[in-house]
């Protein structure tokens, strides 16, 4: 009995976290400003456009009770304004709310850098999901079209966390030791899939790098087999950084974001192949 009852606590505590990584976003999404319309060329508020250290409305901060929050100000850094994302033991999400068809013309630009990698870091286990810059687009695709396990898994996490949790979400990763170009499951919940998209330090210290995304191609590489041809809207667009569970300490920075976008293009042409807009 003693065993059954420990595994089903840690089986809610997985189960909590899971929730957590989606539904923490969700807190501040509800507080946020209104949809930015579609057909905006840039429908992401640039962290460029803050008047002081606090990123720009409708951008807003979340994290999970008791929990050391994540650290997320606009600094000057080579003679630009950016996010500087500081994770120190903590947790936290920063999350700009959307609503953007997703359809082959859509596209997610930025630039980051990684000046510290969390220690002890292993997106393949619960004990190491940590990670110095993460970069996730959520989707409402409909929970009444996943498979029966799914939905029941999806309304557990909604019923534990108490929040409408995100059905899909996307994140691509700067790892420190994943090899580019891996898409892995979250360890805590399937729910949310991660693009490794670079690995290990730069080339030179203090070196930028430019990431520019077809969400489309990615959506269908990530939930393509569930999706069966549907294409959510993108509902979100969260940065994340957490250390809460190896302890360490991470460091990362991030451009102004670019969201574009048409709603003149049918999503059922076919994006580049490799997941790259051209």
């Amino acid at each position: 009995m003693h065993r059954t009852t420990a595994f089903a606590a840690a089986r809610a505590a997985a189960v909590r976290r899971g929730a957590s990584l989606l539904a923490g976003a969700l807190l501040v999404l509800g507080l946020a400003a209104p949809h930015a319309r579609a057909e905006e060329p840039h429908s992401l508020t640039p962290f460029s456009a803050a008047a002081g250290a606090v990123p720009p409305a409708p951008w807003h901060f979340s994290t999970l009770p008791n929990k050391t929050p994540t650290r997320f100000d606009v600094v000057s850094e080579d003679g630009r304004r950016v996010l500087k994302v500081e994770a120190s033991d903590s947790y936290g999400l920063l999350a700009h709310r959307v609503q953007m068809p997703l359809n082959e013309s859509t596209v997610l630009s930025w630039r980051w850098r990684v000046d510290q990698f969390v220690e002890g870091a292993d997106l393949h286990t619960r004990a190491g999901d940590d990670g110095a810059a993460k970069l996730c687009v959520f989707f409402d695709f409909p929970a009444d079209r996943l498979p029966l396990i799914e939905r029941t898994r999806l309304a557990v996490a909604r019923g534990v966390s108490g929040e409408d949790v995100p059905s899909e979400a996307l994140c691509y990763v700067w790892d420190g030791k994943d090899a580019k170009g891996q898409m892995l499951v979250n360890a805590f919940t399937n729910r949310m899939h991660m693009v490794v998209l670079e690995s290990g330090p730069a080339a030179r210290p203090g070196t930028w790098v430019g990431e520019r995304r077809n969400l489309l191609a990615d959506y269908r590489r990530a939930f393509g087999g569930e999706a069966q041809g549907a294409t959510p809207d993108v509902v979100a667009v969260v940065v994340s950084a957490d250390a809460d569970n190896t302890h360490g300490h991470g460091l990362a920075y991030f451009s102004d974001l670019s969201l574009v976008g048409s709603t003149a293009l049918r999503a059922e042409a076919r994006p580049t192949g490799n997941g790259t807009a051209e």
